[in-house]
């Protein structure tokens, strides 16, 4: 055998030894197909095939982060609204992945979808936009019923956004802000019911104990006197001022 011969003869080796052996990664199983029929499925790690005989088709089983694109939804209080989302989903059982579904990716995308406009059109706005959670567990349950023959796992189902009309967006942020006045009115009149409510009781301890109203009397000039103001206080003793209240408190009654 000459030199050429021996060469050719080496590189036509390496060239079905290149074929043969396959590298299969942790996050892949390989599909493997002998003569068009499933075979088997390799697991992770040096793998070798029959060039020629043997098909092999990788499958990544790592969480894929699917978005669905925007959709046009009616819900049912007839409100249009555009929502899009993202699935989280990854494969099982590669050999179902690749058997039973041409296109698990697509698939699963335009599931999603339908799934989507399906669910959320059975609601209503504020139901979308305060039980957030629930419509996601809801499609959660959906597409992973929908997807477990295909092999697929859906982990998760999360809405990212919900774009309003103008004059529905309009219309809310009147109603918040109506709301919160009247929380403001119902906060103040509250604060007026327990100042009136303990004005009253402190009105009944001073007419039962003069000694308290007289101890209020004192402080409440004292406090004027510390302000800066060229007022001059003059004080009268209680006992002065009793008989003109008393005379004042008859004529009301009259």
């Amino acid at each position: 055998m000459t030199l050429f011969g021996f060469g050719f003869l080496m590189a036509f080796l390496v060239f079905i030894a290149m074929l043969m052996i396959k590298f299969i990664y942790e996050f892949e199983r390989a599909v493997v197909f002998r003569f068009g029929k499933l075979h088997s499925v390799r697991q992770p790690g040096i793998r070798f095939i029959i060039p020629g005989i043997e098909t092999l088709v990788r499958v990544s089983i790592r969480v894929v982060a699917l978005d669905i694109p925007t959709q046009d939804i009616i819900t049912r209080d007839n409100v249009s609204v555009k929502v899009n989302a993202v699935v989280y989903y990854r494969v099982m059982d590669a050999e179902k992945a690749i058997i039973k579904v041409e296109d698990y990716f697509y698939a699963t995308g335009q599931l999603a979808q339908t799934s989507l406009r399906s669910v959320l059109g059975q609601v209503e706005l504020d139901e979308l936009l305060s039980e957030r959670d629930k419509i996601n567990s809801e499609l959660q349950k959906i597409l992973d019923l929908r997807t477990d023959p295909w092999g697929i796992k859906v982990a998760n189902v999360e809405i990212k956004h919900v774009d309003l009309p103008t004059d529905m967006q309009r219309a809310m942020a009147k109603q918040a802000e109506a709301e919160r006045e009247r929380r403001a009115k119902v906060i103040n009149a509250e604060g007026e019911f327990q100042a009136s409510t303990r004005l009253s009781e402190a009105a009944a301890i001073m007419e039962k104990t003069p000694a308290a109203l007289t101890l209020r009397y004192l402080q409440t000039m004292r406090e004027m006197s510390n302000e800066k103001s060229t007022t001059i206080i003059v004080p009268l003793p209680m006992d002065f001022i009793e008989p003109f209240m008393k005379t004042l408190g008859m004529r009301k009654e009259k």
